[in-house]
């Protein structure tokens, strides 16, 4: 349970940083695929759901920009993992002695990513006033129990699909 709820906060904080980041810059300048255009509509939203002013909606931008150099490499490490790994996955002989260490190196840089991204969370929080940290923590109470209840979804599934026996 812990664990899911660690995920379920790091996929929080990845799409808030990713939406106050790239919102200044990616609406204007999309990048492949076009996703500058959905970071700038989450802002948006996010910006209207918690009633942001412009000031904290600057002072979160600046925040983003100020990290942006911290996170960007580290996000590049884990693309550039997932990529190998398709590719050993791919080769068709299974070699674990060239997966494990991808996959630590994988972890390595995960855990780093979610350190980085709780410390700037915290940043952006403390802009926040606390009505809107209210707001804000009711949204991921809400979203967690989504996300639970899709869990408990998926879990129950295989066991329904199984005919007795």
């Amino acid at each position: 349970m812990k664990a899911s709820r660690w995920i379920l906060v790091a996929m929080s904080v990845v799409a808030l940083l990713a939406a106050i980041g790239f919102s200044q810059t990616a609406v204007t300048t999309p990048g492949p695929g076009h996703r500058g255009r959905h970071f700038g509509r989450m802002l948006g939203i996010s910006a209207r759901y918690l009633e942001l002013t412009d000031a904290q909606k600057t002072q979160m931008k600046d925040i983003m920009t100020k990290e942006k150099p911290t996170i960007q490499p580290l996000m590049q490490q884990l693309a550039q993992n997932r990529q190998q790994m398709r590719q050993l996955e791919s080769a068709g002989n299974f070699d674990e002695n060239k997966v494990r260490p991808l996959a630590t190196q994988q972890s390595q840089t995960m855990a780093e990513l979610i350190v980085q991204k709780a410390r700037i969370k915290s940043e952006l929080m403390q802009v926040l006033t606390p009505e809107q940290k209210t707001k804000m923590a009711a949204f991921e109470a809400r979203r967690e129990a989504r996300f639970q209840k899709h869990f408990q979804q998926g879990q129950a599934a295989p066991n329904e699909a199984t005919p007795n026996q």
